[in-house]
């Protein structure tokens, strides 16, 4: 074999060597294939917010955090969206108030949802904090 075929399949054979390296570090890396199960610990530590569920990949669509308000303390008027929303009132009591004036109670044990494209908020009317977890999930 003369040195310019030799030359020409080592040439070959680095230049396929570099496109597959190549390749591989220019995919898209997924981190999980999909969601796993896990627990979180609902202890804010003293601040009004803790996040619990991020949404994707962590989950299909799903987020969710735990809200603390404070006596009087409101979250502020917000739509849901292209979302479904559930809170679970965990402690204390509150209401919730949409955009068309209407108001429903919400205290410890009761669990409140509110359907895609609606203006709500949320307030404590009780003397103690309200602690509740909502859980959004997109509806398309």
């Amino acid at each position: 074999m003369n040195f310019e075929a030799t030359y020409k399949r080592w040439a070959l054979f680095g230049t396929m060597t570099v496109l597959l390296c190549c390749s591989i570090f220019l995919l898209p890396v997924k981190s999980q294939d999909k969601p796993r199960p896990k627990v979180v610990e609902l202890d804010s530590r003293g601040k009004d917010y803790l996040q619990v569920l991020a949404g994707p990949p962590e989950t299909v669509t799903m987020k969710s955090g735990l809200e603390v308000l404070s006596p009087d303390q409101s979250v502020g008027k917000h739509s849901t969206g292209q979302h479904e929303e559930l809170l679970v009132v965990l402690e204390g009591q509150g209401e919730m108030s949409f955009k068309d004036g209407s108001r429903l109670d919400v205290k410890a044990n009761h669990a409140i949802y509110c359907p895609p494209e609606t203006e709500h908020n949320v307030t404590n009317t009780g003397k103690n904090v309200l602690r509740y977890v909502y859980v959004v999930a997109s509806t398309r």
